[in-house]
């Protein structure tokens, strides 16, 4: 063959392998509102620096007729690229290539750019459209499954994994981007469970539909799994490209620094009036976070998920933060936030901690549901986290939820309070009702007796001044210079060293 014949048969070789299923499956794709998988590369990817690898793989399965649906790149697209700049590896499921499902050699191929980005501390990205296992080849796609697995634990906290859930996901194939550390699905075209909802019925008599069984709704408000519910699958693109600005490339390095215009010294007036006369009402915790920000930019994760605790990424005078915040606009009660805390805790990221809570949600509901356990591995994720650790106590901080809030006793670096700031075991109401309850059902005017006593024990102990006396507390701030004080405390945290005892791992509750 000639020089030219062999180069017009490599450029015929490499179109066919750009088509995937062929141009039939590919407007099969769009017609349900799906981008193909090299689209959803070229989205997210910047311009001409996709590298591509293993494009002319295929499969070795010969049962069932398998040798007759041989397609180049046996599904899924592999390679890296660059996002601002910045190195990632990123693989694509197919759905035009046998409905994407997964293959001994497909998984070679996700498993050969996982070993690179690990090898050379970069993200991988994940975008997953498949129908799960390849039946006709049995153990081998559950070992390529397996195979898959293993290094998603091996990366974790070594590089950031990213998964966006662009159709199906089901069965063994959930557990990949489960594994990974953020998931991003889209509305109304991705969904994720174990059992679809023909095994569901068979075995429980459910009847229950695709989406609510495992849509992006469910997924973002009840379960949990999945940290963002994209309007599109370009708005899932977007979201990851921004999550991953606030990253760095691994955990040896230091997030990024994005430049600001936004001042240091900016007083936000607006703060020293926020918090309520009645120490009952309530205030949006989220104007506190965007008053203080750069340039009010806050990027929440798991918005509709517990939305009692709120979690996300921002930056102070260009630094990237992790933050973690109660929620006073919504029911206080325990929240398993633990993995935001140990996520930022790999990757070098300073957790900023806005605390206004009044305890554990008391009831049945909540003890049979584990209130302890979960307790307890947010009490763990912020003891064991060695990053910059910076709180503010804006009004109440009760009980055990005051020792689990990033608190001084917990290797808190820097713990600021408002005045408004109410640090005690309890609330002066309850408080009084265990102290003077008694003594009270003997008083003539019990109002006006429990109505003095509180006041008595708000004055002696539900203040932020007892906790600054034994050094608990930094320092008690203006609320509207608390963009200030918290870039300088980050500033000269930026170089801390800590430390946790030798040991193989930590045994967290699960």
């Amino acid at each position: 063959m000639k020089t030219s014949e062999q180069l017009d048969h490599l450029l015929k070789m490499r179109a066919e392998a750009r088509m995937g299923g062929g141009r039939k499956r590919i407007d099969k794709q769009h017609s349900l509102g799906r981008m193909t998988a090299r689209e959803r590369i070229d989205l997210l990817l910047d311009n001409g620096s996709f590298e591509e690898f293993d494009m002319f793989k295929t499969h070795r399965c010969t049962d069932f007729s398998m040798q007759e649906k041989k397609y180049l790149g046996d599904g899924v697209v592999t390679g890296y690229g660059t996002i601002d700049g910045r190195l990632v590896y990123v693989f694509a499921q197919d759905f035009t290539v046998l409905g994407g499902s997964l293959s001994e050699t497909f998984a070679e191929k996700i498993c050969k750019i996982m070993d690179l980005a690990m090898k050379n501390g970069a993200p991988v990205i994940g975008l997953n459209d498949s129908g799960g296992a390849r039946i006709q080849e049995g153990i081998e796609s559950l070992a390529g499954y397996s195979d898959i697995f293993l290094r998603n634990v091996m990366a974790s906290g070594v590089i950031p994994q990213i998964s966006a859930i662009f159709g199906p996901c089901a069965g063994g194939a959930v557990y990949s981007p489960a594994l990974t550390d953020f998931i991003v699905m889209v509305q109304d075209n991705s969904y994720m469970f174990l059992t679809g909802p023909k095994v569901v019925k068979s075995v429980t008599h459910e009847d229950v539909t695709v989406e609510a069984l495992g849509g992006a709704s469910m997924h973002t408000t009840k379960s949990g799994v999945t940290d963002y519910a994209a309007s599109s699958g370009t708005d899932a693109i977007e979201y990851v490209k921004k999550l991953l600005s606030y990253l760095p490339q691994n955990n040896l390095e230091a997030p990024p620094i994005v430049p600001t215009e936004d001042s240091p010294e900016r007083h936000s007036e607006e703060l020293n009036a926020i918090i309520p006369e009645n120490p009952n009402a309530a205030y949006d915790m989220k104007g506190v976070i965007l008053s203080t920000v750069d340039d009010g930019d806050f990027f929440e994760i798991k918005e509709n998920f517990a939305p009692n605790l709120i979690v996300g990424f921002a930056r102070y005078n260009g630094m990237s933060v992790g933050i973690v915040a109660n929620q006073p606009n919504y029911l206080s009660g325990v929240l398993d936030i633990d993995s935001s805390i140990r996520f930022c805790d790999c990757f070098n990221i300073p957790v900023v901690t806005f605390v206004d809570v009044p305890g554990f949600l008391p009831g049945t509901a909540q003890e049979y549901g584990g209130v302890i356990r979960n307790g307890a591995k947010m009490l763990y994720a912020y003891a064991e986290a060695t990053v910059p650790k910076v709180t503010i106590i804006t009004r109440k901080a009760y009980g055990g939820a005051y020792c689990v809030m990033s608190s001084k006793h917990l290797r808190g670096d820097i713990n600021y309070a408002w005045p408004s700031a109410e640090i005690a075991v309890m609330g002066a109401k309850g408080a009084v009702e265990v102290l003077y309850g008694r003594e009270a059902e003997k008083v003539e005017d019990k109002a006006a007796f429990l109505a003095e006593k509180e006041q008595e024990y708000q004055d002696a102990v539900a203040n932020p001044y007892v906790a600054a006396q034994r050094g608990y507390i930094d320092d008690i701030i203006e609320p509207g210079r608390t963009r200030f004080r918290i870039i300088k405390a980050l500033g000269v945290l930026k170089n801390k060293r800590d430390s946790n005892p030798m040991k193989k791992h930590g045994n967290i509750p699960l």
